[in-house]
């Protein structure tokens, strides 16, 4: 079923210990691992912790989530990924983020 805005979570918000920023416009999104709460330009990117990021892509990939395998790619949110999906995808990240160095 359809959530509604309070029942809804991100990846921004599945472990507040990782500096995490998340961006979106419509179903396109990017995660970077860093401190700052908006990443809009290309020198803030290239200034994210791409190590961390790289630590979080295998992890999830260990969960049998595929994300872009680089924070400089866009992820897509489409039709096919239902609540169920988007759900334990959140979980599979809720794991790995709380092993992160």
């Amino acid at each position: 079923g359809i959530r509604d805005a309070q029942e809804s979570r991100g990846l921004g918000d599945v472990y507040k210990r990782q500096p995490l920023t998340t961006n979106h416009v419509g179903s396109m999104f990017g995660l970077f691992f860093t401190e700052l709460e908006k990443v809009t330009r290309y020198d803030q990117v290239i200034n994210a912790n791409t190590e961390r990021f790289n630590q979080f892509f295998h992890g999830m990939l260990a969960h049998g989530v595929y994300l872009a395998p680089a924070s400089f790619e866009a992820g897509f949110v489409s039709a096919a990924h239902t609540t169920d999906i988007i759900d334990k995808s959140l979980s599979a990240a809720e794991n790995v983020m709380r092993k992160l160095n």
